[in-house]
């Protein structure tokens, strides 16, 4: 125990505790410039133009997904509660949907309740923002039309919501 002690003796409490927070993975803090996000515009499900520049002031989650994917279906419920949280503070999530069988989306999305815009893109949408390896490809963009986090594969709501907040 005297050794533990003599040990940790240079280190105060507050290091101790900024060691340990500043290990933490997923804090909650302001992500870095990945960079500009690129000037993308498509047409929704509805028929509305939605893109870049239509989003303007907004912080934007721009997800490429597919109905046959489940990693990105098991997203879903997620985006739909953490659109219904953060629409007011200006959160928009864009489902962009790889479907190449169209007529599916629509069905999909009535069935998971999606709040947020859907529309279904091709090759020219993922290689406007550098290519998707995998999907689900989501990218993060802040008010001013940056790209602040690109992840590929699914994360938990809770993982991905903190890392929006600080935008909003």
């Amino acid at each position: 125990m005297k050794l533990l002690r003599s040990l940790l003796a240079p280190f105060t409490a507050g290091a101790l505790a900024l060691a340990f927070v500043a290990s933490s993975p997923l804090r909650a803090q302001a992500l870095p410039v990945v960079g500009p996000a690129p000037a993308w515009a498509t047409t929704d499900l509805d028929g509305k133009a939605i893109g870049l520049e239509a989003l303007k002031g907004k912080v934007v989650v721009v997800d490429f997904w597919a109905t046959w994917c489940p990693p990105c279906v098991h997203e879903i419920p997620g985006y739909v509660k953490l659109q219904e949280k953060y629409a007011d503070k200006g959160l928009v999530i864009v489902g962009l949907s790889l479907d190449r069988n169209k007529a599916a989306v629509p069905p999909f999305a009535k069935k998971y309740g999606i709040n947020y815009p859907l529309a279904i893109v091709g090759s020219e949408m993922t290689d406007l923002f550098g290519g998707v390896e995998g999907i689900p490809t989501t990218f993060l963009i802040d008010r001013e039309g940056n790209i602040r986090h690109k992840k590929v594969g699914a994360m938990e709501a809770e993982d991905y919501e903190k890392l929006l907040v600080p935008l909003l």
